[in-house]
């Protein structure tokens, strides 16, 4: 009798780190499985560790290498930790796409707004609905969250069912959307449930997340109360909270501005989708100029303190339609990310500066988060009673405490994994069976360059010790042609004694060039090789730092 198809689990990004998620599951044998991937996420460059890098990429060369076998990939929602690497990636996987509407209209208007993005489908599956994808039946279950149509994923397989939640939180009274379904997850639970993969962000934190209802009260009574112009900045995508600012600005009698294309973009497609249905039209940044201070609400992109979105312009005081002055107030409906956080308090501070009221989640309660606190975490674990659980979608803290509270609330079998496992979830006893290739992928301008690339390495060499160039210009004969030309980049004028690194760095060069055997001359590769040394060498010397040395040798 043929034994039963084993169903095996692997994250290829967002375990041990928040964003760049990938999820992948196979059912089959260890010779052939098919596979199915949910989400396809991005996370973003930190300007310090990775200079230039605008967005980082889980390395998909095993999905690669299974293309044939990969049934398709889900989308649980729109945002772009879970969504923001398919144009760039999908082309090496051409696989079918399945989504709920919203996530399907946004991701378009995504492809639209991007020069010479490919033709990607996707199939749109109703909220609540199911779809065969190979062998996995894979159904739809509405939770709430910070965008609209986020979906837990029950994903119906021979082995059983893994219940995979995405991003969510109970929300008792959302402003927009269906709650979480607990209904529907409760039934779950009645059939049986083989595996809970869970949202781990909020692992840490005790109770419950505040509702969105307690959010937009409290914007409506922060613009009532304004006396000049208000902006408030938020994630665009949160189209609940862009609902409660039209509503707060209405009850004001404020019109609301949109400013910043990604605003415009998803409020588009919130109107298309019928989530801004009855909510006033906004209004364009032309007009706010021309509207009376105390009539007019800005809603602007740029929470995380993004260069070139509105609200870093409007705090630099060079957006070419958007001002504030003294006895205006900025709204900060948003938390900022981690990593954000020096470029988020410059933009306060060049507001504060201005005169300008700022108003953060640490003065009143103008944002929750999307994710579940400790108390929902128990919730959902009493609902759908898993066999295992298995937290990702967070740091390691947050795994570690997600995994305690699981045990502590009486799951049989807890396992906690690392991008790149391969986790067998049944049948038999669960446990880490094997590795799956799994890294970085760095979004470099319009290049894909691998965790290994030397543009990457150098780059933050040289942005920590700035760059040495050298030319040398020699005979045939092994003698200099010329004086030596130098180029040092980065790298102070002068050392602490006052003396020019440039002086320093010829005399070295030529000291190094002279004191080779002529034999050694005649050989660019070994001039070259021997002026490196030294020049990285003295400058050590001098500053304290090696940067890197690139010495072009001429034969002439």
């Amino acid at each position: 009798m043929a034994s039963p198809d084993e169903l095996v689990f692997a994250p290829l990004g967002g375990v041990g780190e928040i964003g760049m998620n990938l999820s992948i599951y196979g059912l089959g044998n260890r010779h052939q499985r098919a596979w199915l991937a949910v989400d396809l996420g991005v996370s973003f460059g930190d300007e310090e560790h990775l200079p230039g890098i605008d967005l980082i990429m889980p390395d998909i060369s095993f999905l690669e290498r299974e293309r044939k076998n990969l049934m398709g990939l889900v989308l649980t929602h729109a945002h772009e930790d879970h969504f923001g690497a398919i144009i760039d990636l999908w082309p090496k996987l051409k696989c079918p796409i399945y989504a709920t509407r919203f996530s399907a209209t946004l991701f378009e208007a995504k492809c639209a707004a991007e020069r010479n993005a490919p033709e990607i489908p996707v199939t749109v599956v109703p909220s609540g609905g199911r779809v065969d994808i190979g062998p996995f039946n894979v159904e739809f279950i509405p939770v709430a969250h910070s965008i609209p149509e986020a979906h837990a994923l029950a994903i119906h397989t021979d082995a059983g069912i893994v219940l995979h939640t995405g991003d969510w939180k109970i929300d008792p009274t959302p402003t927009l959307g269906a709650p979480t379904d607990e209904k529907r997850l409760r039934e779950l639970g009645e059939e049986g449930v083989l595996a809970l993969i869970g949202d781990s962000t909020n692992a840490v934190r005790d109770g419950r997340s505040p509702s969105e209802a307690e959010v937009a009260k409290t914007i409506i009574d922060l613009v009532k109360s304004a006396k000049g112009r208000v902006a408030v900045t938020t994630f665009a995508s949160n189209v609940a909270r862009v609902k409660a600012v039209a509503d707060a600005a209405k009850a004001a009698d404020r019109e609301v501005v949109v400013v910043g294309r990604a605003m415009e973009r998803v409020v588009q497609v919130a109107r298309e989708t019928g989530y801004l249905e009855g909510v006033q039209n906004f209004r364009s940044p032309e007009v706010y100029g021309h509207l009376p201070q105390d009539k007019v609400l800005a809603l602007c992109t740029g929470s995380q303190g993004e260069p070139r979105a509105a609200l870093a312009r409007i705090a630099n005081d060079d957006h070419p339609e958007i001002t504030l002055n003294r006895g205006d107030s900025v709204i900060f409906s948003s938390r900022t990310i981690p990593g954000n956080e020096k470029a988020v308090g410059s933009i306060i501070n060049n507001l504060v500066l201005q005169g300008v009221e700022v108003i953060t989640d640490r003065d009143a309660l103008v944002h929750v988060s999307g994710h579940p606190r400790r108390d929902e975490l128990r919730d959902l674990i009493s609902w759908v009673k898993p066999q295992l659980l298995i937290p990702v979608h967070g740091e390691a803290l947050h795994l570690h405490e997600h995994a305690k509270l699981a045990r502590a609330a009486g799951v049989p079998r807890v396992l906690v994994c690392r991008n790149g496992d391969l986790v067998k979830l049944g049948p038999g006893d669960p446990g880490i069976v094997g590795e799956v290739p799994s890294g970085r992928l760095y979004k470099d301008g319009t290049i894909l360059e691998d965790s290994k690339s030397r543009a990457v390495i150098e780059r933050r060499r040289m942005g920590f010790s700035g760059c040495a160039f050298v030319a040398i210009a020699m005979t045939a004969q092994g003698e200099l042609a010329d004086e030596p030309e130098l180029d040092l980049v980065g790298i102070p004028e002068k050392n602490r004694a006052g003396e020019a690194f440039d002086d320093i760095v010829f005399d070295v060069v030529m000291s190094t060039i002279e004191g080779l055997p002529r034999a050694r001359r005649r050989d660019p590769d070994a001039v070259a090789e021997s002026v490196r040394r030294a020049v990285r060498a003295v400058i050590n010397e001098h500053w304290g730092k090696k940067p890197p040395c690139l010495v072009h040798v001429l034969t002439v």
